[in-house]
């Protein structure tokens, strides 16, 4: 089956729904207009139940298929923005400076509204489909918060489902694996104690600014010397702060960036590594060096059954040719791995053609990647709750 002809007759429809999203963007838990937007489209389709505020901000609708009773599964889209200013230069760019979707997460909320709107509907399946929205996905762990609230128990959610847009991956192909698909992440603020003082004196202090510079160096060697070359890992400085004049040289310096791994064994070992390079330089030249390490998201795991499952209906839509079953894993992180760990599920990737990567100012979500989007998420409904 190629995409669904009522899921093609919509796309423009849903599409300006999409350009109405990226217009009014918002961050992490504050994405007000978007929810109440939502909210409102659910309640004109006629889902059975809107609950909102789970999660503090999530939008959660119940749609009941006509067959009767049955089991209940989620399907999940994200809401929030990034703080970056857009370049797109499109007339529906971004109205809010400094801030813009430059993930794809409306073309994410748009493409579950569309399949919400045909499955409520139709309602060819039996049991239930919970469509949720969540706030949060940058970095504020909405996914979690909704987890905690008691969304997976509250509608009986016993699989649940999540999609995510990839450039360079052609429009109308998908992308998955069992197993890890996406890192855990953690974030890390490392001290540096110096002694500050003339510039031209350097013997007389502890410079920070040379020390801190050892460590970005010496962090390197968590990834190249420390670990197993077959594992994945990523350490990454992003941020290097000290001093603010030409011939001072400072009291303080701050370096801080981000750990990535698809393993909690590794995850462990990066940080005990950073701890014990920071403490060997800090006795090597008699200073304090402090490390502050949070682990953010987990590991985002496909369950390998409903992998297979997954992949079998992005085929029915796509093609098998068109359905990679065997993506290496990203990097990145992503909260949908807390839902994974409270019901087993599958996280796929549609593509969004030749775009500008995710999180660049110049990014725009693919609006031709509509029908294929609604059109996997009805499928797997209707297969999944098949009468």
């Amino acid at each position: 089956m190629p995409i669904l002809n009522r899921a093609a007759e919509m796309q423009d429809e849903v599409a300006g729904w999409r350009r109405q999203l990226h217009q009014q963007p918002e961050l992490n838990f504050d994405v007000f207009k978007t929810a109440d937007f939502v909210t409102a489209r659910l309640r004109e389709f006629g889902v059975d139940e809107v609950v909102t505020g789970l999660g503090r901000t999530g939008v959660v609708g119940v749609i009941k298929g006509r067959h009767g009773e049955g089991r209940t599964i989620g399907l999940r889209a994200d809401m929030d923005a990034l703080p970056i200013h857009e370049v797109t230069g499109k007339p529906y760019q971004s109205q809010t400076p400094g801030v813009m979707h430059a993930c794809g997460h409306d073309g994410h909320t748009a493409m579950l509204l569309g399949a919400a709107k045909y499955l409520a509907e139709t309602r060819n399946f039996a049991g239930s489909v919970a469509v949720i929205f969540q706030p949060a996905e940058e970095g504020g762990g909405g996914g979690n918060e909704m987890v905690k609230d008691g969304m997976m128990e509250r509608f009986g959610i016993e699989r649940v489902f999540g999609m995510h847009n990839m450039p360079s991956l052609p429009v109308g192909q998908f992308a998955l694996r069992p197993g890890p698909i996406m890192a855990a992440t953690a974030e890390f603020t490392i001290g540096i104690k110096g002694r500050g003082g003339h510039a031209a004196m350097p013997h007389t202090t502890i410079d920070p600014i040379m020390i801190g510079s050892q460590l970005v160096a010496a962090l390197q060697t968590i990834v190249s010397r420390s670990a197993d070359p077959v594992e994945a890992l990523v350490v990454t400085v992003t941020k290097f702060h000290a001093g603010d004049a030409y011939n001072v040289i400072p009291d303080h310096a701050e370096i801080a960036g981000t750990v990535r791994t698809l393993k909690k064994e590794v995850a462990a070992l990066a940080e005990r590594r950073m701890r014990e390079i920071s403490a060997g330089l800090a006795a090597a030249h008699g200073t304090e060096i402090t490390v502050a390490y949070d682990a953010n998201y987990p590991v985002t795991v496909n369950d390998a059954e409903q992998a297979v499952f997954a992949g079998d209906v992005a085929a029915v839509v796509a093609g098998e040719p068109n359905v990679h079953r065997a993506m290496p894993p990203v990097m990145g992180g992503e909260d949908f791995s807390y839902m994974l760990e409270a019901r087993p599920g599958a996280f796929i990737f549609i593509g969004n053609g030749d775009s500008a990567s995710l999180h660049h100012p110049a990014y725009d979500f693919n609006d031709e990647a509509i029908a294929h989007g609604m059109s996997y998420w009805i499928k797997l409904t209707e297969t999944a709750l098949a009468a």
